[in-house]
């Protein structure tokens, strides 16, 4: 039975290399883990009743949790295509792009635009899904953008447009 709802847009299947390692890691990681959680869910059971046993019963809410994001990477690794090259044209904005913005107060924001799967606010690296990456696709340097954000309408100017990592 396949789980889907209707009101949340299909997520983008797009991912920088970077990303997808991290992922599969992260799978590798898991299933490490769960042979140490189902040993020690098995001692747990061993000790007799299972209904007042907090051992027991935290083991399997862990293993629960644990198989919910197996099941989930298991899924989502081969739907997701890698994009490791640049765009023929550098000068525009597409995905994995690092887009340098200026707003109305001459403030500079760089962000970077990655998949779905790799978002990370604290390295101002946004989903391609979003408001803003959607805002920003296709445009190029001098281009100016309005953005609907939760706190209101951002005008932002693009300053510059680059496929590797700045400094």
């Amino acid at each position: 039975m396949k789980r889907h709802h209707s009101n949340t847009p299909p997520r983008s299947p797009h991912i920088t290399r970077e990303g997808w390692q991290n992922l599969h890691d992260e799978q590798t990681t898991l299933w490490q883990k769960r042979r140490v959680v189902v040993g020690h869910l098995s001692a747990a059971a061993a000790e007799g009743d299972r209904s007042e046993n907090a051992e027991y019963i935290y083991r399997k809410k862990q293993l629960r949790e644990l198989d919910r994001r197996i099941r989930y990477l298991q899924k989502r690794l081969p739907e997701l295509k890698v994009v490791d090259t640049p765009p023929s044209a550098d000068d525009q904005v597409f995905f994995g792009a690092w887009v340098t913005l200026e707003n109305e107060d001459g403030e500079q924001t760089v962000y970077r635009i990655v998949g779905a799967d790799e978002f990370d606010p604290k390295r101002n690296w946004i989903s391609v899904d979003s408001p803003m990456a959607r805002a920003l696709l296709k445009r190029g340097v001098d281009d100016e953008v309005a953005v609907d954000t939760p706190s209101g309408r951002v005008e932002l100017a693009i300053l510059a447009v680059r496929y590797d990592a700045p400094e």
